[in-house]
């Protein structure tokens, strides 16, 4: 008798959540299926004893306080082991034909049919492009134009792919029912969607000429697309049924247009506010006065009082970003940077060494 560890089976920790058990046990089970070139049905076979222990609630708890005990000789689990449902006599070598996981995602890519839960595939693929636009457009908001190639609905048949639109016929492979039934290795059968008429019972009996009965075709599509003001870099906007139009008159997918802001040379944005830097001769910072400040708007007159020191910040009001969510605009930050001369005439520079003598010893100018 030995012991099998189960989670290094299914290469998780015994930490492991149920849904990385199942993502785990999907994954090889998928990799190593038997009826795969590659598979490895000895494999296979231990991947769904160690899931069904493992997946179970009570019998994962029972596994981690006893372990588990193998029959080597049998190559199976002896027969009344404490986590139960494990048949003698059993094809597959010591797993219980009730067996609770998903196949859906496993069959489909044998039989290249659909699963149920699959036909959804039938709508439209969804596009995605980027988008650039400068930073005043992300404040103001913009309406941009653009072209794009994608597959729209053939006109000729009304996107169904039949000549005139109404040439179907019953289904072969599927008798009309829209499903077919697999079975594999002679125990799990499960129901996929008809792989020749997708679901819908009947096939094209003559073809649309336009679109050979693909029910679309490839044109080039101008659209409209409105950018809100606020819009933040990275965010993606929704075009609901501008994607690929759908197979046999199926809803088209979506267009994703992912926006990205172009850096501005003046300003940084921080949230919904606008951060931008002015440079003040030193005079100015220490007499006080009044400078231009150029805003997203255009310039503004900026009251600077005496004694500014470099690094001082100013508020202007509703000089920022539109706010996306809510009424009204942000804030333009501007933060004051003294210029220090670095060139001073003959006069400049005594000017200055009878100030810095007039203020020696005292700190009242501080």
């Amino acid at each position: 008798m030995m012991s099998k560890d189960y989670y290094k089976i299914l290469g998780v920790n015994k930490s492991a959540s149920e849904a990385e058990i199942k993502k785990a046990f999907r994954r090889l089970a998928h990799e190593h299926h038997p009826d795969k070139s590659s598979g490895n049905a000895e494999k296979f076979k231990e991947i769904n004893e160690a899931y069904q222990i493992l997946s179970n609630k009570d019998k994962r708890s029972q596994y981690d306080q006893f372990g588990s005990t193998f029959d080597t000789a049998g190559g199976g689990y002896a027969y009344g082991n404490p986590f139960g449902g494990f048949a003698q006599g059993n094809p597959f070598g010591g797993f219980s034909q009730n067996v609770d996981f998903d196949l859906g995602d496993i069959f489909s890519s044998f039989f290249g049919g659909e699963t149920r839960r699959s036909t959804r595939t039938r709508r439209g693929s969804d596009i995605q492009i980027d988008m650039e636009i400068t930073l005043r457009e992300a404040v103001f908001g913009v309406n941009k134009k653009i072209s794009l190639r994608k597959q729209a609905s053939c006109t000729a048949c009304q996107g169904t792919g039949a000549k005139n639109g109404t040439s179907f016929t019953t289904c072969k492979t599927c008798n009309g029912s829209g499903q077919i039934t697999a079975t594999i290795l002679g125990q799990f059968r499960t129901q996929t969607i008809c792989p020749d008429c997708h679901g819908n019972g009947k096939t094209i009996k003559e073809r649309c000429p336009n679109c050979s009965g693909a029910g679309s075709l490839y044109e080039e599509a101008n659209l409209s697309i409105e950018i809100p003001g606020g819009i933040e870099d990275g965010q993606a906007i929704r075009l609901s049924g501008q994607g690929n139009s759908g197979q046999q008159g199926a809803a088209s997918g979506d267009l994703y247009v992912n926006v990205h802001i172009k850096p501005d040379r003046q300003f940084e944005r921080q949230g919904d506010d606008l951060v931008s830097k002015i440079e003040v001769p030193f005079t100015l910072s220490a007499l006080g006065g009044e400078i231009e400040v150029n805003t997203i708007d255009g310039l503004v007159k900026l009251k600077i009082p005496s004694g500014t020191p470099s690094g001082k910040k100013f508020i202007l009001r509703n000089k920022g970003i539109t706010k996306l969510r809510g009424k009204g605009r942000g804030d333009q930050i501007v933060i004051v940077d003294v210029a220090v001369p670095i060139r001073l005439t003959k006069k400049q520079k005594q000017l200055l060494e009878e100030l810095d003598k007039e203020f020696k010893g005292k700190k009242s100018w501080l």
